[in-house]
């Protein structure tokens, strides 16, 4: 028991000791944890909290909301527009960023929030999570505006998700490896339980969502017809497939064993270019996948390295054990040159 290592006490050493993190980064990120220990809460009362079903409204994307989407967003804002280490916040489920109230003091940090990926799983009782993102806010005595989000992947200063499953895991870098820690409801606190976890680079799991295979673009087909054919095929090993429709749900899967999570561009809305959002989803998991040996395009660029236009950008995803991503990533670049 004395050998356990909190989440502030990580946090502390990093800052303290490999002087690696500013003490206002600390702190926001001991805010997030606790706000994610909230949401657990409701998510594991469940039916008996009166939160599951829809809330009968739609977020900006257009997608029907569900009771526990509005709450989490509610806790997470509720948490981090008080103490002082925000300048704004964006969510997936607001139009627009929310900026800090007057009366509490601005910070230097930006932070973007899921609050509930996967909600369309709620009500059945599978795997969801919350995953954000941490921005430098641009220096300049000024007021906060949109486009002051609008870095690439490449710039955060910490990133994370908490999957609240069988049990309640947060999983976080700043920028110096993976960590994962484990709420210990007993204690009321997240522990580590694995640090400087690493993606093998090679698999023989792969997870997609199959009903839209007649949508997918050449590369795509390429690449899980191969997969399908198995030992006999040119991969000359069989796969497996795992598709929960919860990307926090498959990345954590990948970051605990290794495999490929893929929500590629399809023909069914071909003017955008994927289904994800970059800033809220790909972002993040893209700096974690990568921090922990994997890859992350979304088909032919480093994800981290798109330029966002827009706060609510979608974008491909193709992410998880390098030897897999590198091989599809391939099969679109030789498309596009010909090959």
């Amino acid at each position: 028991m004395s050998n356990r290592i909190s989440l502030t006490r990580y946090l502390v050493e990093k800052q303290r000791l490999d002087d690696h993190i500013p003490g206002q980064l600390r702190l926001l990120l001991e805010v997030v944890a606790r706000a994610c220990k909230t949401i657990s809460h409701a998510v594991n009362k469940g039916a008996l909290g009166g939160v599951l079903g829809s809330a009968g409204s739609e977020n900006v994307q257009g997608e029907v909301q569900k009771k526990l989407d509005i709450i989490a967003n509610e806790v997470l804002i509720e948490a981090n527009e008080w103490g002082g280490h925000l300048a704004a916040m964006a969510s997936e489920e607001m139009n627009n960023i929310y900026l800090i109230p007057n009366r509490y003091p601005r910070g230097e940090y930006l932070l973007l929030i899921d609050p509930l990926d996967g909600s369309s799983n709620i009500d059945v009782n599978v795997s969801i999570g919350t995953i954000f993102s941490v921005l430098r806010m641009p220096e300049g005595d000024r007021g906060v505006e949109e486009n002051d989000f609008l870095q690439p992947g490449k710039c955060q200063v910490a990133a994370g998700y908490c999957v609240y499953g069988p049990q309640t895991t947060l999983v976080l870098t700043v920028g110096d490896g993976v960590a994962m820690f484990t709420l210990d409801r007993e204690m009321g606190s997240f522990v580590l339980t694995q640090d400087e976890v690493q993606i093998p680079a090679d698999t023989r799991e792969f997870a997609i969502n199959m009903s839209n295979m007649r949508h997918w673009d050449a590369p795509v087909k390429r690449y899980i017809d191969e997969c399908l054919a198995g030992k006999d095929g040119p991969r000359a090993k069989d796969f497996n497939m795992r598709w929960v429709a919860s990307m926090v749900a498959d990345v954590h899967r990948i970051m605990t064993r290794g495999g490929i999570f893929m929500y590629p561009w399809d023909k069914r809305e071909p003017n955008k270019p994927g289904k994800l959002r970059l800033m809220y989803e790909a972002n993040p998991m893209a700096w974690l996948i990568e921090q922990a040996g994997g890859a992350a395009t979304n088909g032919r660029e480093r994800i981290m390295d798109v330029q966002p236009a827009q706060l609510h950008e979608r974008v491909s995803v193709i992410l998880g054990s390098k030897n897999e991503v590198d091989r599809v990533t391939q099969y679109h670049l030789e498309v596009g040159s010909g090959v």
